[in-house]
Order: C-alpha cells, then structure tokens, then sequence
C-alpha cells in the first residue's frame, strides 16, 4: 500500500471519527449492568467524566493513525492499526454511555482529532523505537487517568465503571506491548510537556 493510500485511509478515519457513529467489534462490557436511576448530579458527574474518556479515545485514534502512517516498519504500523481498531471499541462505548447519561460529546473534538494528530506525526518521525516510546509514556499515563476516573464516577453508575475498567486493562496491555515492541524511554521534559497537555485538555473537556 502506498504512502498516498494509507493518507487516505487515514483521512478517512478522521471523518468517522468525528462524525459518524463509531462500530465496537466487542461486546460493550456495560451490557451486563442495569441502567440505574442516577441522582441529577451523579448523571451529571458522569456524564462529565465519560466526555473526557470520549475525547480521549478521539485523541488515540488521532494518534494511532498518524503513528501507523509515519511507522519505519511494517511490523510497527500493524501493531499501531490493531491498537487502534481496540480503540475503536473504546470509541463507541463510551459514546453510547454519553447517550445514555443524556451527555453531549465535547464540542472541541475536530480540534482535539487535529491536534493529536500532529503529535502522532511527530512522534512517528522520530523513528519507530521514539513513536513506540511515545505510545507507552501516553498508555500509561490514560491508565492512570482511567484509574482516577474509577474513584470519581458514582458507585451507581456500574454502567460506565464496567467501560472504564475495560478501557483500563487495553491501555495497560497496549503499553505493555510497545515495550516489548522496543519502545525507547522518552526524556522527562517530553514527559512532563505530555502530562501538561493532558490536564489542559482534560479540565477542558469536562466543560466543552
């Protein structure tokens, strides 16, 4: 496949993305759990916090597409395809709790896909072990986001609790696989600009 071709797919994801309804290829792990009454403040504590695991899952397609069209290696770009076929999943669930709670998505998100996606182009033109480097600093750091969010969201709410918890353990494995993928470790300013950027987008996304 050419380069021209992967833009194209690439494009065409974004436009998915952001405005077509996204196609999990699992089951939604909150099909297990009834939907339960909220109080008015919890619907909205909820609502609030699955749009910033929303964008954030904008934000991995972004960032998975650009990695996988800047990838040195064959290998690399599978890998950073299937991650973001996973996301995907995370997409669509997290969508359908926003529906659910009655929530809207962030108004920012074009924004948010454009952004991520010039990080991803830049990561990915560092080399493949700096692009795999980028993906295990950004996995762990959703992870232990995700972890704050399972501490956060109503006890009642088992709906989005059971997404969360699902989303936790793929960040967790897909971090684990860039390593073994011989992920380099990224400097610690890069580190801290990258958790910088997420707390901005976070605290801004619960509101927009």
């Amino acid at each position: 496949m050419s380069f021209t071709d992967r833009l194209l797919i690439s494009l065409d994801n974004a436009l998915r993305t952001l405005a077509g309804p996204a196609h999990a290829g699992r089951p939604n792990p909150a099909a297990s759990h009834g939907d339960a009454e909220l109080a008015p403040q919890d619907r909205a504590l909820s609502g609030a916090l699955m749009r910033v695991n929303h964008v954030g899952e904008v934000c991995a397609q972004a960032l998975y597409q650009a990695q996988a069209l800047t990838a040195r290696s064959e290998d690399l770009r599978r890998q950073m395809q299937v991650a973001a076929r996973e996301e995907t999943d995370h997409l669509a669930w997290t969508q359908q709790r926003l529906d659910e709670l009655g929530a809207r998505a962030s108004l920012l998100n074009p924004l948010w896909y454009a952004g991520s996606f010039a990080i991803g182009v830049l990561a990915g033109s560092l080399g493949d072990r700096a692009s795999l480097g980028f993906v295990v600093e950004t996995e762990r750091q959703v992870e232990q986001h995700l972890a704050g969010h399972l501490g956060r969201l109503p006890a009642a709410d088992q709906r989005s609790l059971a997404i969360v918890a699902v989303m936790q353990d793929d960040e967790r494995r897909h971090a684990e696989e860039a390593l073994d993928a011989g992920a380099a470790e990224l400097p610690p300013p890069v580190r801290w600009l990258m958790k910088g950027a997420a707390r901005v987008m976070t605290e801004t996304a619960q509101r927009i």
